[in-house]
């Protein structure tokens, strides 16, 4: 977890309630209303994008194996690489009379429709991959190596697997100076607070979620009790077809809005920290403890996908579905064991 700012004593804004005054609503949105308007609308700071994210690039072909079969990650509703249906050694060689076939997942072959398409060369290609895609293809491939030999024929095979960005948030933990337990003060604060923090990342098609709030009595070595509110919200991106301005440009992938989003928090915290530095009068009732913004990144999956390195080397930080033998019921981030589960994607074991 990382701190707001360094580590040590909150330097100064530990005093005593006898020397403050409540801080009126209105107060609050007025004071809150200030440092909103001075942060900015953007910043350019980018988050380094998880691994095997931009796995499906056009460009990208994958050859066979006869010895295993070759697992490939196509990523929800995108294009597939182009599956070809040789080896790498017959990539390079000349073929006579080539005959590709392929075989779904439950045995149908693939003639080619909107989704599924096999090229001339008998590359197979998907569009817009959906997760009741994947499993198992198979290749079979008919060919002479020069005329006068006889027709050879070779069997592949490809697990293909349908992968999706986590579920990914941050989670702010923020200490204020608060007003004695259970009056309205702190909660029309609580309500002002969330509102503006939504505010600030509206733009960036992220939303704030709180999931707790508490009021406590804190002992201080030398300012007696204080009253102090512990608040723990999430801020996570929402679908960019949602958001209040679609787009689909590189820079609108969810953790580049999220990454923005976190340093425009910060500097909303950072900034109550100077207002209140600059201020002549007693502090007032309600007011944020400097240093004691923490937040942390937290994974989480889809139901039916699960991050496995092990299992899936080549795409780690990708949610990917969850395999015949395995589940996932909730977000978590693995595929849990499951016998009876004969499906992709299971959501539960039954």
């Amino acid at each position: 977890m990382e701190a707001s700012a360094p580590c040590g004593a909150r330097r100064g804004w530990r005093r005593s309630r006898a020397a403050g005054f409540p801080l009126s609503r209105a107060a609050v949105v007025l004071v809150f209303s200030a440092l909103v308007l001075r942060a900015p609308p953007s910043v350019g700071y980018l988050a380094q994008l998880p691994r095997g994210i931009h796995l499906t690039q056009d460009s990208m072909k994958i050859v066979g194996s006869p010895n295993f079969p070759v697992k490939v990650y196509v990523m929800l509703h995108q294009k597939s690489p182009h599956m070809l249906c040789v080896t790498q050694r017959l990539r390079n060689s000349e073929l006579i009379d080539p005959s590709f076939q392929w075989h779904g997942p439950k045995g149908k072959i693939i003639s080619g429709n909107s989704t599924a398409q096999v090229t001339s060369t008998g590359s197979l290609v998907f569009q817009n991959f959906k997760e009741s895609m994947s499993g198992v293809y198979t290749c079979f491939l008919e060919y002479k190596p020069t005329v006068e030999e006889v027709i050879k024929n070779l069997q592949l095979k490809y697990v293909v697997y349908a992968y999706r960005e986590p579920h990914y948030y941050y989670q702010f933990t923020a200490r204020y100076h608060a007003a004695p337990c259970n009056t309205i003060y702190n909660v029309s604060f609580e309500k002002k607070l969330l509102e503006i923090l939504s505010k600030l990342v509206l733009d960036l098609s992220c939303q704030v979620f709180l999931l707790k709030s508490e009021c406590h009595h804190v002992k201080m070595q030398r300012a007696g009790l204080q009253n102090e509110l512990f608040f723990t919200f999430s801020v996570s991106s929402l679908d960019t077809e949602k958001g209040p301005k679609p787009c689909a440009d590189h820079s609108c992938e969810s953790s580049k809005r999220l990454s923005k989003a976190k340093i425009l928090i910060e500097r909303f915290f950072n900034q109550q920290v100077e207002v209140l530095g600059r201020r002549a009068e007693p502090l007032p009732e309600i007011y944020y403890i400097e240093g004691t913004l923490q937040m942390v990144w937290i994974n989480r999956c889809f139901p039916g996908y699960g991050m496995n390195i092990l299992k899936h080397p080549k795409c780690p930080e990708c949610c990917v579905i969850c395999s015949p033998g395995s589940y996932n019921s909730r977000d978590g981030i693995h595929c849990l064991q499951c016998n009876s589960s004969l499906v992709f994607g299971a959501k539960a074991c039954l």
